[in-house]
């Protein structure tokens, strides 16, 4: 039989039981692993187990599902550990609603395995009803929860209207991530986004953050892809591996991105716009050992636990709201608009520029080295 498994986030990773449950499911046939997100990647690289689980490309979830769907096996696995029981199960429903609309027949099952070794852990054949699932419900001492009902559990009640979006498992004081920038922060347990013209316009069970919004911009809310809280809980040792680097130096330039560093492995160094995207971009770009210069303006919203940063990373505090601007500035004027740049030839020269920069349109800022 031909396995595939997506190993989505990395707390199924750092909980051990990503590894696991390959191992237990290689009893059952031939194993092909990939990966959904890109903080699970960090994990990946922090276990070593990027020769077993495949993150050489950049996927949600429901692309990597099809990839297996189409490369024609025979049973496919969705392993993850969400926050709650709640959260992970409606995940599992977006994730195979997504994909069922990717694919032009549906004849391969689908089985989530959700936070395992958690009391409330679960089995769900979104499917198929499978032998395999009750024996494995059976080894793993996880509730088999049918689809018909996460949906009436869950979703049923979700259900009013495309400019309304319920996000389950929150608990008060978390930050809101909608496709990758930070839109505000919970106040109680229950959260609805609302928008009007593709436009996130109000929250209930939260407060919205201007700056935010206007660097979110137009979305999609039935399909962004909304997270709160840390993006990754566990307190790892992060491990350092070498790149295939180019001889002559290559800077490139980030924007309020921080999940799509991992483009930018093979540079010299990265420069970052914003308080959140320098803390996420320097604590992956630490496990390649490049360094990053940073333009935060002090408005920080804690997305990792913690946050590396190489040694002679560089990083400027401007004045509040001064980042995007100068962010701005940087990229016009060193990068000719572009993200990547070959004109300059050490840090020390970049951080030169950037001073000029800053003091042409007059900010005033601080300068903090990372020895």
């Amino acid at each position: 039989m031909k396995i595939g498994i997506v190993v989505h986030g990395p707390n199924i990773i750092d909980s051990g039981y990503a590894l696991k449950l390959i191992n237990l499911l290689k009893n059952y046939g031939d194993v092909s692993v990939r990966l959904g997100g890109t903080m699970g990647r960090t994990a990946v690289i922090d276990a070593s187990l990027e020769s077993i689980i495949d993150i050489t490309r950049k996927l949600v979830p429901s692309d990597s599902l099809k990839i297996f769907h189409d490369d024609n096996v025979d049973v496919i696995f969705l392993i993850n550990y969400g926050k709650s029981d709640v959260t992970g199960q409606v995940f599992g429903y977006k994730v195979y609603n997504h994909y069922i609309d990717k694919i032009d027949d549906n004849n391969i099952p689908v089985i989530q395995i959700e936070r395992p070794g958690e009391e409330d852990g679960s089995i769900i054949p979104w499917n198929n009803e499978l032998g395999i699932v009750n024996e494995l419900s059976e080894k793993l001492n996880l509730s088999v929860v049918l689809p018909e009902e996460v949906y009436e559990n869950h979703i049923k009640q979700d259900n009013v209207g495309v400019n309304q979006r319920i996000v389950h498992g929150v608990s008060p004081g978390e930050n809101i991530m909608v496709n990758s920038v930070i839109i505000g922060k919970t106040n109680s347990d229950k959260l609805i986004l609302i928008a009007r013209d593709n436009h996130i316009v109000d929250i209930v069970g939260g407060e919205l953050k201007q700056h935010g919004l206007e660097k979110l911009g137009e979305v999609d809310l039935e399909s962004a892809v909304i997270k709160t809280g840390l993006l990754r809980h566990a307190k790892v040792t992060p491990r350092v591996i070498s790149t295939n680097k180019l001889n002559n130096f290559k800077v490139s330039f980030l924007d309020h991105a921080g999940e799509d560093v991992y483009k930018f492995i093979g540079s010299s160094m990265v420069i970052c716009v914003g308080d959140d995207t320098t803390l996420i971009s320097s604590d992956i770009l630490y496990r390649f050992d490049i360094p990053i210069i940073g333009i935060t303006d002090g408005d920080l919203d804690k997305v990792v636990e913690d946050g590396f940063k190489v040694k002679n990373s560089i990083i400027f505090e401007v004045e509040s709201g001064f980042d995007d601007i100068v962010g701005k500035y940087i990229k016009k004027i060193m990068f000719d608009g572009d993200q990547e740049s070959f004109d300059y030839s050490s840090i020390d020269e970049v951080r030169d520029k950037i001073i000029e920069i800053i003091n042409n349109i007059n900010c005033k800022y601080k300068i903090s080295y990372i020895k």
